[in-house]
């Protein structure tokens, strides 16, 4: 089956929607570093069904310029890499895009040049809470991008995909006081589809991190049969069983500032989260291990931290910011984000959530180990966000880290495409518009179209 990953980010979701068995026809994505990511992932599938893994691992260790690695891909799988579009979508771009997919699902064998399915989600900062604190309510709410479902439903007229995957932060259920989901589910009803909305934490897929999100699942009209699909994740003790020391403990040590060129890595042991979730397969090198210089102060705050949390502290009652010695309060307000310093704690079943904020400054992942004392490496913080360890981020530090902190994980992501996959099938179980499970979210106007698909 085949998809149109919108927004595609670094390419999370689209991750999970790949490994669950779909074919991409294209990312849609306006950063052109995020692009490239997406590009090299392409590159690595292309060399993954050759079963021929040389050439990416060559060019993982410097060893094979990007250029030669994509004229490979050109020569094996003609016009592969072009299915990435790196452009913003809008009203002056869009017909360019379509033109774009359109000469892609050209490229398919004759009778399977439909889309299934549309996956993504427009970008959150408009929605998210921090930004409307941050920037204000006014600001926020006039910003464009919260209009881009718009665009969205653009795309599902023109592709009738049978059905499609919207995800988003929180936010948005409280955005212009809730009216905002009742807008788009009016608009994505006027396209055609019916819609349920409900809210998800990560941790319910394996994912090591505590990361709420909303995710909208919609279907055609005129397919009675699909609704949402129920999700095959963890139960509560199943989500005990791992810990975040699982995906630390087997990388090399950093200082502040340490760059850890490309060098062969076969850790004598991997730990059992690492070979349930997959995330050391076939990588004999690893990449991105980085991490930030640092200041001495700031290195003695994460001191502080990490003691407080090895003495004993918890979730509830972890050290603030303005707990600490004077001569190490730096910031004027006391009062407000006291927990901007925080210890990405290793005895715990889940981290807190990465964010795209992880590339301005690491104080609020702070790695638990005190001899190193510093934040949190590009790959550790990608293990977190459930990146395999042969996921290579394109760009400097600064944007690897953010288009890891804008991802979907792609463990989550995987379960999700698993169930969808079921559903478009027609084996697939769906949640009733009254069942409890993910926290259903309703919209305003959301009670007639919940009796009428219960009916």
């Amino acid at each position: 089956m085949n998809y149109i990953d919108l927004f595609a980010g670094a390419g999370g979701l689209s991750e999970g929607f790949h490994n669950a068995g779909f074919t991409p026809v294209a990312h849609v994505e306006m950063d052109a570093h995020a692009c490239d990511t997406i590009r090299t992932r392409l590159a690595w599938y292309c060399l993954h069904e050759k079963k021929d893994y040389q050439p990416y691992f060559n060019y993982l260790r410097g060893k094979l310029p990007r250029e030669e690695l994509y004229e490979l891909i050109e020569q094996i799988q003609p016009g592969l890499l072009d299915s990435v579009i790196n452009e913003a979508i809008g009203e002056e771009t869009r017909q360019g895009i379509f033109d774009k997919i359109d000469q892609q699902l050209k490229r398919l064998p004759e009778g399977k040049q439909e889309v299934d399915l549309i996956i993504g989600g427009p970008p959150c900062q408009t929605f998210s809470v921090a930004g409307r604190a941050r920037l204000g309510r006014a600001v926020m709410e006039n910003d464009p991008r919260s209009k881009l479902y718009l665009q969205y439903a653009e795309f599902l007229v023109k592709y009738r995909p049978r059905m499609f995957v919207f995800e988003n932060v929180l936010g948005m259920l409280s955005f212009k006081n809730g009216q905002q989901l009742d807008l788009i589910r009016e608009t994505f009803l006027e396209a055609g589809y019916a819609m349920d909305v409900r809210e998800w934490n990560a941790r319910s897929f394996g994912v090591l991190q505590s990361r709420e999100r909303l995710i909208i699942i919609g279907w055609r009209l005129d397919q009675p049969a699909l609704g949402y699909p129920a999700f095959g994740t963890l139960t509560a003790e199943e989500q005990k069983r791992f810990t975040v020391e699982e995906l630390l403990s087997d990388l090399p040590p950093l200082e502040p500032g340490q760059v850890l060129p490309p060098t062969p890595y076969e850790p004598k042991t991997i730990t059992p989260y690492l070979k349930w979730s997959g995330l050391r397969q076939k990588c004999p090198v690893i990449t991105w291990h980085h991490a930030r210089p640092h200041r001495e102060e700031d290195r003695e705050i994460y001191r502080l931290f990490i003691e407080h949390w090895n003495d004993g502290g918890d979730e509830y009652q972890r050290m603030r910011y303005n707990e600490l010695p004077g001569h190490l309060i730096f910031h004027v307000n006391k009062t407000d984000f006291t927990d901007r310093f925080k210890v990405v704690a290793s005895d715990m079943h889940y981290s807190q959530t990465v964010v795209a904020h992880i590339s301005k400054d690491g104080h609020y992942y702070i790695h638990p180990d005190i001899k190193q004392r510093r934040s949190l490496s590009v790959r550790e913080a990608a293990r977190l966000q459930s990146f395999p360890d042969n996921y290579y981020f394109e760009g400097p530090r600064t944007s690897a880290l953010k288009q890891i902190g804008n991802a979907v994980p792609p463990l989550m992501g995987e379960r999700i495409a698993l169930s969808v996959r079921n559903a478009l099938n027609g084996v697939g179980n769906f949640l009733r518009p009254d069942s409890p499970v993910g926290k259903r979210r309703s919209g305003k106007k959301d009670k007639q179209l919940a009796l009428n698909y219960a009916q």
